[in-house]
């Protein structure tokens, strides 16, 4: 309790709570059983994916300044997005060396790498986190992300992470219902 008789927050506790109570009830278990068929499925013409280079390489459709509005995009992109652009390059960025940039990032190219990918991302997030401190939440992110969010607190971007998990897991939660449900595949459509 503060002098004034309010309860001192840990960030930590609620920054990880939010996270690993999703990832333990909601993500990680509708991800079981994950193929490549699903992970590239395109419901419709024009869908963003990830694709194989000459190099032998992936990389996520994209154009810049993105469409408006997007694209849809496979189950393969959105998961691609939360590990490479979500997960690994923050953890890199803010726990790691800050060697990963987007342009040379190689996004994962089947779904079995892109969930081994992600439950090492997922993990190396929430050690780094787990290890902050209030005043570690309220310093600035500074040259770890782009110039114009380098003065918010770290805790901003605790939460984005979190709310970028979830927004996207959710889509994914969504296309694989689709996917399940398409026309002449088990239960048809309603």
């Amino acid at each position: 309790m503060s002098g004034r008789g309010r309860r001192v927050l840990n960030w930590t506790a609620e920054i990880l709570g939010q996270l690993e109570f999703y990832w333990e009830t909601s993500l990680r278990p509708g991800l079981i059983g994950l193929g490549d068929d699903e992970f590239y499925w395109e419901p419709v013409e024009g869908c963003w994916s990830v694709r194989r280079l000459s190099d032998g390489t992936f990389a996520p459709d994209r154009e810049w300044p993105e469409p408006v509005p997007p694209p849809v995009t496979t189950i393969g992109w959105r998961l691609g997005h939360i590990v490479v652009e979500v997960l690994e390059m923050r953890v890199d960025h803010h726990f790691g060396g800050r060697t990963m940039m987007l342009e040379n990032a190689a996004w994962p190219g089947s779904a079995d790498e892109a969930m081994r990918r992600l439950e090492r991302a997922y993990a190396a997030w929430c050690a780094g986190v787990r290890a902050l401190d209030a005043e570690d939440f309220a310093a600035p992110v500074g040259a770890a992300e782009p110039s114009e969010w380098a003065e918010f607190p770290f805790l901003t971007l605790a939460l984005h992470v979190n709310r970028e998990v979830v927004h996207h897991g959710a889509e994914i939660a969504l296309m694989r219902d689709l996917y399940r449900s398409r026309p002449g595949v088990g239960r048809d459509a309603l």
